[in-house]
This record gives C-alpha cells, structure tokens and sequence, in this order.
C-alpha cells in the first residue's frame, strides 16, 4: 500500500507532495481534514508507528488550547483525541508498504524518498 495522510491546504504538506512526487507515484492522498480517518486506518498506523503517541502532534494549536501539556495523556487519550481532531495527526504520515514515515523532518522526507525510490 502506498498511501499519504494530509492536510490539502497544509503548505507543509503541499511542499512534501511536491517534492516527493507521491501523486505520480501511485499513492492514495487522503486529505483528514475532508475525509477523517476511521478508527481501523489509525490502528493499521498504530501498529506501523508502535504506538498513538508517535502519531500525536504535539504542535497543535489545540494541544496548549486544551490545556493537554499540563495532563498526562495513555496510548487511549491519544487515540481519542486523533479521532476526534484532525490536527492531532502529524502531518505528513505516509505508508509504502510495511514502512510508515511520520511528520516533515528532513529526515523523514528523504527516509519516504528513498522507500519510494526502492518499491518500484
């Protein structure tokens, strides 16, 4: 499977899909912010990422709005609060095959590129 999760009017994500190429790629672009995504796509990244918190953006806006810095959050609230909150989810996360790529660190970008480069 290939697949990225973003945000459509995300310029960091626009940057992201540009530079990586995903859409001639023959990835599936899921915007969360349209189409939200389903208690059974998070668990699948779950289990790719290792646990929900890997998944949780802590640089949400929301995050301080909510006061949830000052709380200690389980695996359980994490998943909630992505379900319920769009802007939880890091953005970008992108899956290719097996792999899962998490957020828009330099690293991160050129660890998608060269897993797209090797699943031709």
């Amino acid at each position: 499977m290939k697949k990225m999760y973003c945000v459509s009017t995300c310029s960091t994500c626009q940057r992201i899909i540009q530079e990586t190429g995903v859409k001639e790629k023959g990835f599936i672009i899921q915007d969360i912010k349209h189409e939200k995504i389903t208690p059974e796509q998070l668990d699948e990244l779950k289990k790719l990422a290792g646990s929900y918190e890997a998944l949780f953006s802590k640089r949400s806006l929301k995050y301080r709005a909510m006061g949830l810095h000052e709380k200690k959050l389980t695996e359980k609230d994490y998943r909630n609060l992505i379900l319920q909150e769009y802007t939880f989810l890091k953005r970008p996360t992108a899956v290719v095959g097996n792999q899962i790529f998490i957020g828009s660190a330099k690293s991160t970008v050129e660890a998608l590129k060269k897993a797209m480069r090797s699943d031709k």
